[in-house]
């Protein structure tokens, strides 16, 4: 038997490239998908939520997926100085921005040749994403693609709130914002434990900061209305695996997923309150790790103020690489079609 499908035109397919940061992963869509209609990105990003919701669940939902799949859609720039355009995809819809989505997807055009990186000479690749420009830096070093990215303006939001959580009690927070928006928790504070073997306790408690401080906590982004909500609980942690790292993030974040890096984003936004809060200075690189002791590292120039806010611009780092090639197939007789999530 060679198990050749001999009639594919019964089928919608979907085609991509899949990738890990950190150990989180990327499924980055390579064709499948019909032209993305907008001028903006973020008109581009409403057009995918309006009309092409059910792809999306094709492939970050069972049974192409699992409940922590992360997507990534390539489009085309929309800016004149742009390569291209880029939507990221999770199990509850669309984020703002993904820093292990650019890191993943900028070492897949290396990879893939699509992009052109000499040994030891520096690309720099303008990218459009929801939260704005995104500028990523890739080179070869020894023959592997290295890449860090420029996030958007970063900046602290408020500090030390508190709200009132079942099984913690009083916790306190802080909001930051590193092209998404996240609520920062002290872990060792409330005895939680930052190891992979706590991930239940942390995805059940992380829900429930969350809600509880988006009723707490109005936000209100200066630029985009699209901005303005609350992407995640991020815990950080002192106990590290590596003595050289600052800290430990896991970051709950959409409809209870955990990623397994230390998330782009959410140590964009830390950078910016570690700067605030403990005076880490312009420049200074801190590595931060993951549930899975995995590092990207991070660190703030271009100090700026943006809208009334003292903010930052972000440089972060860390290492990507290929799990494979997939061609999915979509029946529309399947009875579980686009598809569900069963933890």
């Amino acid at each position: 038997m060679d198990f050749n499908l001999k009639n594919l035109n019964q089928f919608q397919q979907l085609t991509t490239l899949d990738m890990h940061t950190e150990g989180e992963p990327l499924r980055i869509v390579t064709s499948g998908y019909p032209q993305i209609i907008g001028d903006t990105i973020l008109e581009k990003r409403r057009f995918v939520e309006r009309e092409l919701d059910h792809l999306r669940k094709a492939l970050m939902f069972e049974p192409r997926g699992h409940a922590d799949m992360y997507g990534a859609l390539i489009t085309e720039p929309c800016t004149e100085d742009g390569d291209f355009g880029i939507l990221f995809m999770h199990n509850e819809g669309y984020s703002s921005m993904c820093g292990h989505g650019i890191i993943a997807t900028v070492t897949a055009a290396i990879e893939c040749n699509d992009i052109q990186v000499y040994e030891n000479d520096v690309a720099t690749i303008n990218i459009d994403s929801p939260a704005g420009r995104i500028v990523a830096y890739g080179q070869l070093i020894e023959g592997k693609p290295q890449v860090s990215f420029d996030c958007v303006s970063s900046f602290v939001e408020v500090t030390d709130q508190q709200v009132t959580i079942e099984g913690l009690g009083k916790v306190d927070y802080d909001i930051a914002f590193g092209g998404a928006y996240y609520a920062y928790v002290d872990a060792d504070k409330l005895g939680l434990s930052c190891d992979p073997n706590n991930v239940e306790n942390l995805i059940h408690f992380g829900r429930a900061i969350k809600k509880a401080v988006i009723a707490d906590y109005q936000l209100h982004h200066p630029e985009h209305d699209d901005l303005s909500f609350l992407y995640g609980t991020i815990f950080t942690s002192s106990k590290v695996t590596n003595p050289t790292s600052h800290s430990r993030h896991v970051c709950i974040f959409a409809d209870g997923e955990v990623d397994r890096s230390p998330t782009g984003t959410g140590v964009s936004g830390r950078i910016a309150l570690l700067m605030h809060k403990e005076n880490i200075a312009i420049n200074e690189a801190v590595t931060i790790e993951s549930i899975l002791s995995t590092s990207m590292t991070v660190y703030g120039h271009k100090p700026h103020e943006y809208f009334n806010k003292q903010a930052v611009i972000p440089n972060v780092s860390g290492s990507a690489f290929v799990t494979g090639q997939h061609r999915f197939f979509i029946d529309k007789t399947d009875p579980v079609n686009p598809g569900f999530i069963l933890r």
